[in-house]
């Protein structure tokens, strides 16, 4: 009796940690945007607000092979995207934005098209300053837009 309750005690501390942190991190205006036939390629755009320092570094989707973080910016005046090494910091109680032109979620090597109006399941791993890392489960709506009608950057040409 003594073993099953140190297994479901210590079961009961790994998933209050897990939530902890999941919780830690607050996910607002998630939205990918769709895509058509034959497009292999798509961001996903969100504000996250850690409540301890962490990081966003990947995620995964049944509807894409490859999810990484991204980010977009001006070198001269050539647009270059690469993924982010080691992550992206989400500093504590600063509000960090995942936008078209900016950083973002990669979706590649979809399965799929994205059709607009419909949700797609993704999967966001964070790590804390200590290393541990956790992942939260979100609904993410497909849209032509971003919310508020701000025009979304076309990934139709990205190359993997």
């Amino acid at each position: 009796m003594k073993t099953k309750a140190l297994i479901t005690s210590a079961l009961l501390a790994a998933a209050l940690s897990t939530s902890a942190l999941a919780q830690s991190v607050d996910i607002k205006d998630a939205w990918t945007r769709s895509t058509v036939q034959g497009q292999k390629a798509t961001g996903a755009f969100m504000k996250l607000t850690a409540k301890e320092g962490a990081k966003l570094v990947g995620g995964s989707s049944p509807v894409a092979g490859v999810v990484e973080v991204h980010e977009m910016k001006m070198e001269g005046d050539v647009m270059k995207m690469r993924a982010v090494p080691g992550g992206l910091e989400l500093p504590a109680g600063k509000a960090v934005e995942l936008k078209p032109g900016g950083y973002h979620v990669m979706l590649m090597d979809l399965k799929a098209p994205l059709m607009k109006d419909t949700t797609i399941p993704l999967t966001l791993i964070f790590k804390d300053a200590k290393g541990v890392e956790t992942k939260t489960e979100l609904k993410v709506p497909v849209s032509t837009m971003a919310p508020g009608g701000a025009m979304p950057m076309d990934h139709s040409q990205h190359k993997m």
